[in-house]
């Protein structure tokens, strides 16, 4: 039990891993990192999802972290796509509060903390670090992946039910009730809106921590721009289209997006996403 924050928890750490064997020694630092600023809260798990590596990441992992009742390796076998890993870590968490973070180490170890501080401070379900807030920053990162980010952004900010600055950041903590309640269909980069977006529908509070996102130093990004934006015009689409009451909307070349009411516990009830295959 710790002064400040009442009763002693479990927070668990879920991070999706692909191809990052050039940065697994930068990513146990910053775990490390991590575990030491979190310590006060209670246990911190670790759940590594490997979404089918290449490069001997998986093997890297295993020396690195040792599993344990607190560490726990899982393997897809196959590139899966980042949402279908929060998937398959969110069913081994077994902490009150769960946070995501991205194995490139794109923001600091300390920004978790503040996250899980702001949710529990502000008696919120979700607290996403928010690099496009006014108070926010970044610092070299991509154009082309600014760009897409920011106006996704931008764009969810005018149509979702929750206005945020950023919604395609991972860096996250929640409350196990979203984790247990929230479900989300698309597997890849687009599940980040799509989690938020279905968390305000069922009346979660979403608040936005501002951060600095920093470029990766070691590695490459495994984001497949075109398809992420397909993705994304798709989800979009799929917003508008609710709200008049559409049943399907076809976006893009082989893209069906399948819209189904469902009542929920806020006026006007929450919609189903999901695409073929992602």
């Amino acid at each position: 039990m710790t002064k400040s924050h009442g009763v002693k928890t479990r927070i668990s750490i879920v991070v999706p891993v692909l191809n990052e064997a050039d940065g697994i020694a930068q990513l146990r630092s910053k775990l490390g990192r991590v575990e030491s600023v979190l310590a006060e809260f209670g246990d911190i798990e670790f759940v590594f999802v490997d979404d089918g590596s290449t490069d001997g990441t998986l093997s890297l992992l295993r020396k690195a972290f040792p599993e344990g009742e607190l560490c726990r390796i899982v393997s897809h076998g196959r590139n899966r796509g980042v949402g279908a890993a929060f998937r398959t870590g969110f069913q081994q968490a077994t902490g009150n509060i769960v946070c995501t973070i991205d194995a490139d180490c794109s923001y600091e170890p300390e920004g978790l903390k503040r996250l899980v501080e702001e949710m529990i401070e502000a008696k919120a379900d979700v607290a996403v670090a928010s690099p496009y807030h006014p108070d926010g920053g970044v610092q070299g990162v991509g154009a082309w992946r600014l760009a897409l980010s920011k106006v996704c952004s931008a764009i969810y900010r005018v149509i979702s039910p929750v206005p945020l600055y950023t919604y395609t950041s991972i860096f996250r903590a929640y409350r196990w009730a979203v984790i247990e309640n929230v479900k989300f269909e698309s597997d890849g980069f687009v599940s980040a809106a799509e989690i938020l977006i279905h968390a305000a529908e069922q009346g979660y509070q979403v608040i936005e921590v501002p951060m600095v996102l920093r470029a990766r130093q070691l590695g490459t990004t495994k984001m497949k721009v075109v398809r992420t934006i397909g993705r994304h015009l798709a989800m979009m689409s799929t917003i508008l289209m609710q709200r008049f009451g559409v049943s399907r909307v076809q976006v893009g070349q082989g893209t069906t997006g399948t819209l189904t009411n469902v009542p929920g516990p806020t006026a006007g009830g929450r919609y189903q996403y999901s695409t073929e295959k992602e």
